[in-house]
């Protein structure tokens, strides 16, 4: 008998169970269609046009304007170098002395036919010689005269520049091989030398003024010109070099020194919006933001200028007054239905 009572209660319990699980599932989608109908809370900014200065930054290492290879044009036997790395020079100062005994050779080479000279002149007087003769002499003298300034110039090695002494490549008493003695760079000026977007190819003007700062330097700014544009764009990398001058007075600044170099091409109108507001595409390098428009999030593609302080310039994609998302854009696609609580 109690078997029968509970067959028949099973189906019960079973039907019961049923019904429970039922209106379970009904509440859960009727609480997940009140989920997706709420809209998500954001917060916003209006994008709007500023005034922006337009700058382009390129990274540079410091050069000497000048370099001069402090090199005999006749091989020789180095006497004594007279300077050493570091030392700062003056223009004409004697840097190398270089074996002499050639020009002393020279020199009195020279002194004897000097001394024939003269007498054939006297001889020439009286009708002793021919005015051949003479003249031959007087050949010889004058490419003499024209070795030994050559030999001189080649045996006490001067500084054509004032500057400083950046490298040394023998000691006394070597002969001098193909690498030069010494190397001499001119400290003031010295120059930057940076490859320009050919974008801005119009906007560069000889004498302008560039802003370079220092990584040694931290914050110091320094102050060049521009002096040399060059006049062909590079087809591979469609930018085109401009060298800058720096004028380094008190020698802070020293070839060498890596750091920024900034170009003031003037002021634009253009849309800024806060940074918070740009987002980057997950596995691209795509910008873009959410506006607002009728409660709506809309996705919009933007393409970035300058970043200025906590802000973007917005090149293309937005308008200007368009409502951007500052906060909340993680839980947004296309077409969201969006609260705006900024207060």
């Amino acid at each position: 008998m109690k078997v029968k009572r509970l067959n028949k209660l099973f189906p019960l319990m079973g039907l019961i169970i049923t019904l429970s699980c039922g209106e379970k599932r009904q509440e859960a989608s009727v609480e997940a269609t009140a989920a997706e109908n709420e809209a998500v809370k954001v917060r916003t900014a209006i994008a709007g046009y500023r005034n922006v200065e337009q700058t382009a930054s390129y990274t540079a290492n410091v050069q000497a304007d000048v370099i001069n290879q402090i090199t005999p044009a006749i091989p020789g036997r180095i006497e004594k170098i007279l300077v050493e790395i570091g030392d700062r020079v003056k223009q004409g100062q004697v840097l190398v002395q270089m074996e002499s005994s050639n020009l002393q050779q020279q020199r009195t080479q020279l002194a004897n036919l000097q001394k024939d000279y003269d007498r054939y002149s006297d001889l020439l007087k009286v009708g002793g010689i021919a005015q051949q003769q003479v003249d031959q002499v007087k050949t010889q003298i004058d490419v003499l005269k024209a070795a030994i300034r050559n030999i001189e110039d080649n045996t006490q090695l001067k500084s054509p520049v004032s500057g400083i002494v950046t490298a040394r490549n023998y000691d006394n008493g070597d002969v001098f091989g193909q690498k030069p003695v010494l190397t001499v760079q001119q400290l003031n000026p010295l120059k930057v030398t940076v490859n320009v977007s050919e974008s801005y190819f119009t906007k560069v003007k000889q004498g302008m003024t560039v802003k370079i700062n220092l990584d040694v330097y931290g914050d110091e700014e320094f102050t060049g010109r521009v002096k040399l544009i060059y006049p062909t764009i590079d087809a591979a990398t469609h930018t085109f070099g401009v060298e800058a001058a720096i004028d380094n007075g008190n020698l802070k600044v020293r070839p060498g020194m890596f750091g920024r170099v900034s170009l003031n091409f003037g002021t634009v109108k253009s849309i800024v919006v806060p940074d918070l507001a740009v987002q980057k595409q997950a596995g691209a390098n795509d910008k873009y933001v959410f506006i607002v428009e009728n409660g709506l999030a809309r996705y919009r593609k933007v393409e970035l200028g300058q970043r200025l302080e906590n802000n973007y310039e917005i090149l293309s994609g937005i308008n200007d007054g368009d409502v951007v998302v500052t906060a909340g854009q993680s839980r947004l696609i296309d077409g969201t239905q969006v609260e705006i609580i900024n207060n």
